[in-house]
């Protein structure tokens, strides 16, 4: 509680801060492995060493993955008697970057050039991008090489459903779609997903475009254009990886598996087939007129290289009392260009909480569990930095992590969003509702989940327009008041964590809603320009949601009893079931779930004897700590008193799991008080590790937990039973939902039995 206060009262974080550090970070492009980026890691390297008092080596400490510094750096994080420290990972992707003048949309009609789409995002006079508008022209990161031409079918936002209907479609109009180019528009699911649909359905390339109906309501007909007003620009471009990440992230040659200097790699198995290019809703607008024309055809020519990069995650621990229990707090560093939101509104936030948890060290706290901050690379072309990092320490993740704490975007609009697993959604909330608002006082950061934008104006939009955006809006409220923290898919650095592990994991941060400015995703203007004037003007959410992510933080790592709420989860699980029985009638399957109900039901029942057992054990534990003090205090003095209570703190730390000395005299009521809190925080520990399955999730091994994943046609979005429900969406098969089933309700059953109480002895 000491450190919670401080850091609630505390003038750390501060906006100038934050702001000095986005400007330090995100005025120079910094593509994954690019020489930028190898200069932020050694920025963020130097934050850490500065701020934790980290003594700096002559050479910097960069250790190739596999070596036994980087090993040793990892693993000795979790040793008792450490000191903090500092040091870069260096791992060995397969990763691409475009050959220059490599990327060409045309149109061609009778052997000649229609017209040629200029591949470029204009220097905009105002804005700090415009000098590094060429840096890297628009492209999509691990998209395939080459060229195709046909002709161009629009699909929407390119789902398989749409695809097939739109292919449907032409050829009814006496369309030739052999080969034809996919023309999609940005949204509903990730990039790499509509590639990957284009070319099951046939295509030859597939083309992504921003359209201005996604643009939150604030269209250029209404309001000025970006960097005058909050509406896009015509010329902005969203860049982004097409790696099939529903199958799998990280190295595409090396899943599963570290991507070591000396890895053997293997085909890519989740890269596209076919080549893609990203446009901007300017040229889109030109190449509809153009190419939908009888007998053009569209060529689209995408030369890249692809070769091993290297790329560095930068990592930082403060040691604690316990130090084999460790939180991890994470946000990666790379960007497309600049990346002012996404991620250096993150890597800002972070910077502000170690700098906030130095000001703590030095007046003597250290927390009860170690910390260790997290620098990934390479997150936009895969997660890549995270993933090999989590392949190669898994044992050791799975032994010693007890959550992961994630920020990608900070502040990229007005709506606060908080996404958990449900063990941590009591928590993430009841931090958010202690930070206060980042611009209007006597509000909280927790009601800024109901925010919406302020350019309400729409005098150009139709009545079904305005309709459409009134239903967003409402919607997004009712989620802020109903549904509160919502369950994570994938798309950030949380994955390897959550899917793939078993460690509960929050992400949150600021994002735009309707009547927001626009926000240039993965364009050269998602720029310091841009976050000054529209995304957090004076970077009070940045500061804010340091203050909020700082506060998890410290809860987690200083709390006797871990604040994981099992119990929340298992009552979850109903909702879970009711939507997967909802499934199941709509598609007129008739399906059993009794089993599994009556699993979830002992789950709940089994959580509950446990949260009375924690109650118990931990008032246990302080009044017997109280008592030993007390009587200590009153009988004992001097060095005799002072070597007592060192070796009492010493014989705590052992019964956490650190070192085991019990001095001489410590009362046998106080011996059983701390064993029976280490027992509870492990069973809270492997909670959430009860619902990984070794075998994975049915053609997409990788992904493990059997409670939640990326929507495999989703790809952000969370599919919750993901192999029952899609047994029943996707495969259409009882015979695969009935074991989908039973597999759930042995891993739940296992769950309960692992949460029960029986063994800790009685509390009456």
């Amino acid at each position: 509680m000491y450190a919670e206060n401080v850091w609630l009262h505390s003038t750390i974080p501060t906006n100038d801060s934050a702001h000095a550090r986005s400007v330090l970070l995100a005025t120079t492009p910094h593509r994954a492995a690019s020489e930028g980026d190898l200069i932020t890691a050694l920025h963020v390297l130097s934050h850490f060493q500065a701020k934790l008092d980290v003594p700096v080596p002559a050479d910097p400490p960069i250790f190739d993955a596999g070596s036994t510094d980087s090993q040793s750096a990892t693993l000795g994080v979790s040793k008792f008697g450490s000191k903090p420290s500092a040091w870069i990972d260096k791992y060995f992707p397969v990763m691409n970057e475009p050959i220059k003048g490599g990327q060409a949309v045309e149109a061609w009609k009778d052997g000649e050039l229609v017209w040629a789409a200029p591949l470029e995002e204009l220097p905009l006079e105002g804005d700090v991008g415009g000098e590094f508008a060429e840096f890297i022209g628009p492209w999509h990161g691990l998209s395939k090489n080459g060229s195709a031409e046909g002709a161009l079918v629009y699909a929407g936002y390119g789902s398989p459903e749409e695809l097939a209907a739109a292919l449907s479609t032409a050829r009814a109009q006496g369309v030739d779609t052999t080969g034809c180019i996919a023309l999609v528009q940005y949204g509903k699911l990730f990039r790499g997903l509509k590639v990957k649909a284009a070319e099951e359905a046939g295509c030859s390339a597939c083309i992504i475009y921003s359209d201005p109906v996604d643009d939150n309501g604030v269209l250029s007909s209404v309001y000025e254009e970006y960097p005058a007003g909050p509406a896009r620009a015509p010329t902005a471009i969203q860049r982004g990886s097409v790696q099939y990440l529903s199958l799998y992230p990280g190295d595409p040659t090396t899943p599963n598996e570290p991507a070591y200097p000396n890895s053997t790699r293997l085909d890519g198995g989740n890269i596209p087939g076919i080549p893609s290019l990203p446009l901007s809703m300017q040229n889109a607008e030109k190449l509809k007129e153009v190419a939908l024309q009888e007998g053009v055809v569209v060529k689209v020519v995408n030369k890249v290289d692809d070769h091993v990069m290297p790329i560095w995650n930068v990592m930082a621990a403060i040691p604690g009392h316990i130090a084999d229990e460790v939180v991890v707090v994470g946000n990666h560093r790379d960007a497309w260009v600049m990346g002012a939101a996404d991620p250096i509104s993150g890597s800002a936030t972070v910077h502000e909480i170690v700098e906030g948890f130095s000001v703590l060290l030095s007046k003597g706290w250290k927390p009860l569990r170690t910390i260790l901050f997290a620098s990934w690379d390479a997150e936009e072309y895969g997660l890549i930095g995270s993933t090999e990092w989590g392949e190669d320490f898994a044992s050791w993740i799975e032994d010693h992590v007890v959550a992961y704490l994630n920020v990608d975007v900070s502040a990229a609009g007005s709506r606060f969003h908080i996404g958990a697993s449900p063990s941590l959604a009591h928590l993430v909330r009841s931090s958010a509702e202690r930070v206060p608002h980042p611009t209007d006082p006597g509000r909280s950061l927790w009601d800024a989940t109901k925010d919406t934008g302020i350019y309400t104006e729409r005098p150009g939009m139709s009545a079904l327009s305005q309709e459409e955006a009134n239903r967003f809006r409402d919607e997004r409220v009712a989620w802020a008041e109903y549904t509160a923290v919502s369950a994570l898919g994938s798309g950030s650095d949380y994955t390897v964590f959550l899917q793939h592990i078993g460690v509960a994991s929050s992400d949150g941060g600021f994002a735009g809603v309707v009547s927001d400015p626009v926000y240039h995703y993965h364009s050269v203007y998602d720029s310091v320009t841009w976050m000054e004037k529209f995304g957090d003007p004076g970077y009070h959410r940045h500061a804010a949601v340091a203050k909020y992510l700082g506060l998890s933080a410290l809860r987690i790592s200083d709390a006797i009893v871990l604040p994981i709420n099992t119990t929340q989860y298992a009552y979850e699980l109903s909702y879970y079931l009711q939507k997967v029985e909802d499934v199941a009638s709509s598609g007129a399957f008739e399906f059993d779930f009794s089993e599994l109900r009556d699993a979830i039901t002992s789950l709940q029942e089994s959580s509950i004897a446990l949260d009375s057992e924690k109650a118990f054990a931990e008032a246990e534990l302080i009044k017997e700590l109280k008592k030993y003090m007390k009587h200590h205090l009153h009988h004992g003095a001097g060095k005799c008193l002072r070597r007592r209570f060192a070796g009492l703190r010493n014989w705590v730390k052992g019964i956490f799991g650190v070192k085991p000395a019990a001095p001489y005299g410590v009362p046998k009521a106080l011996i059983r008080a701390a064993k029976r809190v280490r027992k509870i925080n492990k069973q809270l520990m492997g909670f959430e590790r009860a619902f990984i399955s070794p075998q994975g999730l049915r053609h997409r091994e990788w992904y493990k937990n059997v409670l939640v994943a990326p929507g495999i046609w989703l790809g952000y979005g969370a599919t919750t039973f993901p192999g029952l429900t899609e047994a029943f969406t996707i495969d259409k098969s009882s015979s695969l939902a009935q074991s989908e089933a039973e597999r759930l309700t042995e891993l739940i059953s296992g769950a309960a039995e692992g949460l029960k109480v029986k063994a800790l002895g009685c509390h009456a």
